[in-house]
């Protein structure tokens, strides 16, 4: 889908996006009250960040985990935690 002049010349800030979607899915739930929702979003939300970024630096780890600011080694462990391949360097 192409986007309008005006869409590109003004995104939408990326805490927008993120308020939106909380509000949405809070509203969604009705009158039943979300657990543990911090851990909830964390492990909905990081895993496509890292492997965006992993896909934006050709899998590059070492790259991937400067543009994420935490070091390799944090950056393997949550690979390894949420099972995300990467095999010769590539993701």
């Amino acid at each position: 889908m192409k986007k309008s002049a005006s869409e590109a010349d003004n995104p939408i800030p990326l805490r927008q996006n993120v308020q939106t979607a909380i509000r949405r899915y809070l509203e969604d739930m009705g009158q039943s009250q979300p657990e543990c929702l911090y851990r909830v979003l964390m492990a909905e939300v990081e895993p496509p960040l890292i492997e965006e970024v992993l896909r934006y630096t050709n899998g590059n780890q070492s790259q991937t985990a400067k543009i994420l600011g935490m070091t390799r080694n944090t950056l393997r462990a949550k690979l390894d935690r949420y099972d995300i391949p990467v095999t010769n360097g590539r993701y």
